[in-house]
């Protein structure tokens, strides 16, 4: 009988051994663990016309104040841009003011830089009144060399997270319509 209880009480000490070790080992990663923001995109239409663009935000969370950079890289224009236009998506609610919109020439930041405008490039903004589009009209043509452009929106983030596609259509000189350029895809968290 002593038997059985020493080996019951020595499998006891087995398994709360077992039980305790991985939470004690568990709890210094909760702490260490920090937010990961990763490189992942995810795309609704994902067919051969799709192209994707380059974007820069500084706040991703909602109701923050943002300041959004869409980029226009060389490999993203063919030709002289006359007219960008921006597609904004119906369920990004935010108040847009002129004054909080500019085209610029930008340098895109990496690992040691951060992304800043380099030149202003004056130009024409219209808003529709239903904040469901934007029509930026350069006074000179954005042309077509090595330089990175970038429609930069200084805004308050909407409430609703989620991911949000902005469409841009572009119309190059020599053309009297639009052609698509490509989207971008935030994440408000």
């Amino acid at each position: 009988m002593f038997k059985i209880e020493k080996k019951l009480f020595f499998n006891l000490k087995i398994l709360k051994l077992l039980l305790i070790t991985p939470i004690l080992f568990s709890i210094p990663l909760f702490t260490t663990i920090k937010e990961a923001k990763a490189a992942l995109e995810f795309q609704w239409d994902q067919d051969s016309g799709y192209r994707r663009l380059k974007w820069f935000q500084k706040e991703n969370e909602r109701k923050f104040r943002n300041t959004i950079y869409f980029f226009l890289r060389p490999s993203d224009r063919k030709d002289e841009l006359l007219k960008i236009n921006l597609a904004i998506p119906k369920n990004f609610k935010t108040k847009l003011k002129k004054e909080n919109i500019s085209l610029c020439k930008v340098k895109i930041g990496g690992f040691e830089t951060k992304t800043k405008c380099i030149e202003n490039i004056p130009a024409d903004i219209e808003i529709k009144e239903d904040n469901s589009a934007l029509d930026i009209y350069p006074y000179r043509s954005i042309p077509s060399n090595k330089d990175s452009y970038a429609i930069v929106l200084k805004i308050f983030n909407p409430r609703k997270t989620g991911l949000y596609q902005f469409h841009s259509y572009g119309q190059y000189i020599g053309t009297s319509v639009s052609s698509y350029l490509g989207s971008w895809t935030i994440v408000i968290d």
